[in-house]
């Protein structure tokens, strides 16, 4: 088995554009979750390449350095855990980086912040504010709602990071014609 990672995978239909262009190249793709492929058996330097060129232009990179495979693995296990996860989380993020990484908070933490140039902390508060948004502009659910799905502890906090984050309360947001929601591999 070989994993391949790849850059700017963030969301389930990169999944299926990637599956879709890797498996034509017939080098047994065995399952892709976002950020990595996993093939049946190791694959050749010049398979690497083909996969390499057939993700280019939908804007995919294939990973090579091992931090910064590291740094993307983390993003996306924070995009899964505020954008995917469905049931509530019930340690801290430290935690579950630590833990899904088997790498001790602190090394995680300086390899992010020396890859990306921002720490982990800000580039969570970044997607849940992102997803604040997404769930703004759905309009089901009320402000104390979405404060409780993304665990926050006051509608008063939500509304203060959303603040600072986006410029503008949520209140305010949600009267703007125009949404100024950004991508979530830009953040």
């Amino acid at each position: 088995m070989e994993i391949v990672s790849v850059k700017n995978m963030v969301c389930h239909r990169c999944i299926i554009i990637v599956t879709q262009n890797v498996e034509k190249l017939n080098l047994g793709l065995q399952k892709v979750t976002l950020g990595e492929l996993i093939f049946q058996t190791k694959i050749s330097d010049e398979q690497k390449d083909q996969v390499k060129n057939i993700l280019i232009p939908f804007g995919f990179e294939v990973i090579d350095d091992e931090k910064t495979r590291i740094a993307e693995r983390i993003k996306h296990i924070i995009i899964n855990l505020v954008h995917y996860q469905k049931e509530e989380i019930n340690s801290n993020l430290s935690d579950i980086l630590s833990s899904d990484l088997n790498c001790v908070y602190n090394y995680l933490s300086g390899l992010f912040s020396e890859i990306t140039g921002q720490t982990i902390e800000k580039y969570y508060i970044a997607q849940k504010i992102e997803r604040v948004k997404e769930l703004l502009d759905y309009d089901e659910l009320t402000l104390s709602e979405i404060a409780n799905s993304l665990n926050y502890s006051s509608v008063s906090y939500l509304s203060n990071q959303f603040k600072k984050v986006a410029g503008l309360p949520p209140s305010a947001y949600k009267l703007l014609k125009y949404k100024k929601r950004k991508p979530l591999d830009r953040l």
